[in-house]
Order: structure tokens, then C-alpha cells, then sequence
């Protein structure tokens, strides 16, 4: 009796902190220490602290520390980047996909026409991304709906579990984007401009808020971020 209790408070800690199985699937826990089973307050600033390169630079509100780091010297930075920890530790490899893909469209005949298909993919690891194309399967792949401010995450699956996929919109008139589990409609994160000391002062557009829910892993939240930043 005394383990059955046991099991079951078990069940109920891992399930707040996002490790126990949801309906449809459950997150993917590919870095345990960035799921907090509390909200998650972030900041982040869209410019790289090394001159001369492109990215990001992410602090934890609640004691100002460095989570993550972008830094893009690269001439192709955007086709291909890394999502660094504060140690400089490449934590994802995220890779943009280009497919032409036919689009057809009825007017007084079918006529047939060539879209972009934009996709982007991320893999756990600073690896050699064209030999792990081949070798090892993507964490999540994310395609840009088309004729909609939004994108489909879809996560691969792990050890026989299905996870849960994601949808991200965006709204460049209001400046924010948020991330939902697909199959509840949860949000799970949410990013838009910041806010500063003085009531309703905006801070520079290149300064964000990052909110991210108990369970949602921090790190897949900040690369679907910077997918959509590069949607726009």
C-alpha cells in the first residue's frame, strides 16, 4: 500500500514538471534541468554580445544569469546556427530545409505553380548537420503553413512514445508569438516586446520577454523562438 502511494506521488511530481505521459503525447525532455516546474520569466536579447556577429543573448529574470547564446559569424548564419548554453556549450543545431513543392490553384483552367516550402530542422549537439541528415533523425521539424502567420512542430518520436507535436503563430502588428501544445490548444510559451521600471515604457524592439510554461523545456522553446523570427 505504502509503495502504491508512493508510486502515485511519483506519478503526480512528474507529471507537473512534464515528464509523465498527457493525452496525444507527452513533451519531449531533452534537457531535464531546463524544465522548471514553475513558470519561467526570460529575457532576451535579440544582438550577440561578440562584435560583429549575429544572434541572441538570453537571461533568467529572476537572477539575472546567462541561460543561452547565439553567435553567428557565418556568412550562411541563416541557413544554419546553434543555440549555445552560457558556457558556450551547443546545446541545438537548428537547419533551415528549402523545398520547392507545387501549388495548385483553380481559376477558369488548372493551372499549376511552384511555392516555397520553408522548414526548418533541429538536431540535439554540435554535429556535422550534413552527416547527421543521414545518420540520426531530427528532435522537431518545423513548416511554415502556408498563407498563414503560423508554423506545424512536429516532434520525432522516442523510445516508442509519442510526443506531443507544437503550433506556433505570430502577429508582427502586435509583436508577439506564442507556442501551443497541437493537441489541447495549451500554450506552452509565449514571447513579445518588453516592458521596462516605468509603467506601460517599452524597451527597444531588439529586447523581448520570454515566458515559458511549467513542464516546457526552455531550450526547445528558444529555438522554436528563433524559427519563427526567421519566418517573418
Amino acid at each position: 500500500m505504502e509503495a502504491t502511494r508512493g508510486e502515485t506521488k511519483k506519478k503526480a511530481v512528474e507529471d507537473r514538471a512534464g515528464g509523465g505521459e498527457t493525452k496525444g503525447g507527452r513533451p519531449r525532455e531533452v534537457f531535464p534541468e531546463l524544465c522548471s516546474p514553475a513558470p519561467v520569466r526570460l529575457t532576451v536579447w535579440c544582438k550577440s554580445l561578440l562584435f560583429n556577429s549575429h544572434g541572441y543573448t538570453v537571461y533568467d529574470d529572476a537572477d539575472g544569469r546567462m541561460v543561452f547564446r547565439v553567435d553567428n559569424y557565418a556568412h550562411n548564419w541563416k541557413q544554419e546556427t546553434v543555440l549555445m548554453d552560457r558556457a558556450g556549450h551547443v546545446l541545438l543545431t537548428i537547419r533551415r530545409c528549402r523545398k520547392v513543392r507545387p501549388h495548385f490553384s483553380l481559376s477558369l483552367s488548372l493551372s499549376l505553380s511552384l511555392s516555397l516550402s520553408h522548414s526548418w530542422e533541429a538536431y540535439k549537439g554540435d554535429k556535422d548537420v550534413q552527416r547527421i541528415v543521414r545518420e540520426q533523425r531530427p528532435l522537431f521539424k518545423a513548416t511554415k503553413d502556408l498563407g498563414s502567420p503560423s508554423c506545424t512542430i512536429s516532434m520525432f518520436p522516442e523510445d516508442g512514445v509519442k510526443p506531443l507535436g507544437y503550433r506556433m503563430s505570430w502577429s508582427r502588428e502586435k509583436e508577439w508569438s506564442k507556442i501551443y501544445q497541437a493537441a489541447a490548444n495549451t500554450p506552452v510559451a509565449e514571447i513579445g516586446r518588453k516592458y521596462g521600471s516605468m509603467p506601460m515604457k517599452l524597451l527597444d524592439k531588439d529586447v523581448l520577454a520570454l515566458r515559458v510554461q511549467p513542464g516546457m523545456d526552455q531550450a526547445l522553446a528558444m529555438a522554436m523562438i528563433m524559427i519563427t523570427n526567421s519566418m517573418r
